[in-house]
C-alpha cells in the first residue's frame, strides 16, 4: 500500500499517528508538495479522483481518500490498539465525538488558519480576515464544550485513547502555525492536551 501523505497538511498526520500507535510500518509514504500544486496535477486527480490528500492506494489500485476513512480502513486491517470502540455502543460514542471533534473544531481552527497565515494565501486565493476571526470564536466555542466533557473523563470519547482524540489534538497543533493558544481558563482541555502530546505516537505523526 501507499499513502500520499504531505507534511505541510494536518488530516494526513492523523493517518500517521495511527499507524504509528498501531505499528504500521509496511505502508509507503509518498510525500506530496501541496505548496507546489502536486495534489491538482492530472495524474493525482486520475488516481484519487479529488485534489486531496491523504489518499491510501490499496495493492490492488483501489484509492481511498480522506482521512478517518482511511483509518477506519486500517483499524480493520490491524485491530489493536483499538482506536474505533469494540462494540455497537463504543463505536457509536467515538463516532459522535470524532465528527464533533472534525466540525466544530478542527474544520474551523483550519479555516481560521487557512485565513491568517500568510503562506496560506497561496492555497486560499483571497484570505478573508472575517471568516478566520468568525472560524476561531467558533472553535473556542466548542473547546469550552470539550473542558466540561474533559472534567471527569481522561480522553473525550472513551476511557482510552481513540481517533477523537486524535483529530481534536491535530487540529489544535495545526492552529500552532498561527501562533494560536486555547483559552488559559480551559484547565482540563489543557490536561488532556498535554497527555496527548506526550504518547510516543503523537510525534510519529508531525
Amino acid at each position: 500500500m501507499k499513502l500520499y501523505t504531505s507534511h505541510r497538511a494536518p488530516n494526513p498526520r492523523r493517518v500517521r499517528w495511527v499507524m504509528a500507535e498501531k505499528g504500521i510500518t509496511d505502508v509507503d509514504l509518498v510525500e506530496v508538495d501541496i505548496m507546489a500544486g502536486d495534489h491538482k496535477t492530472p495524474d493525482y486527480r486520475a488516481r484519487v479522483g479529488v485534489p486531496h490528500v491523504p489518499a491510501l492506494e490499496l495493492d490492488d489500485g483501489t484509492t481511498i481518500s480522506e482521512s478517518v476513512a482511511i483509518c477506519r480502513y486500517l483499524e480493520a486491517l490491524y485491530p489493536e490498539p483499538n482506536l474505533f470502540g469494540v462494540d455497537a455502543r463504543e463505536q457509536a460514542i467515538v463516532e459522535m465525538w470524532t465528527r464533533r471533534n472534525e466540525f466544530y473544531l478542527a474544520n474551523p481552527i483550519m479555516l481560521n488558519v487557512r485565513h491568517t497565515h500568510p503562506l496560506m494565501a497561496a492555497l486560499e486565493g483571497a484570505q478573508v480576515a472575517e471568516v478566520a476571526q468568525y472560524n476561531r470564536l467558533w472553535a473556542e466555542r466548542f473547546m469550552r464544550t470539550l473542558d466540561d466533557r474533559l472534567a471527569d473523563h481522561e480522553f473525550i470519547a472513551l476511557d482510552r485513547f481513540t481517533i477523537a482524540d486524535i483529530v481534536a489534538v491535530i487540529g489544535l497543533d495545526f492552529a500552532r502555525l498561527v501562533k494560536y493558544r486555547p483559552p488559559a481558563e480551559l484547565t482540563h482541555l489543557a490536561r488532556w492536551l498535554e497527555t496527548c502530546r506526550a504518547r510516543p505516537a503523537a510525534g510519529a505523526g508531525i
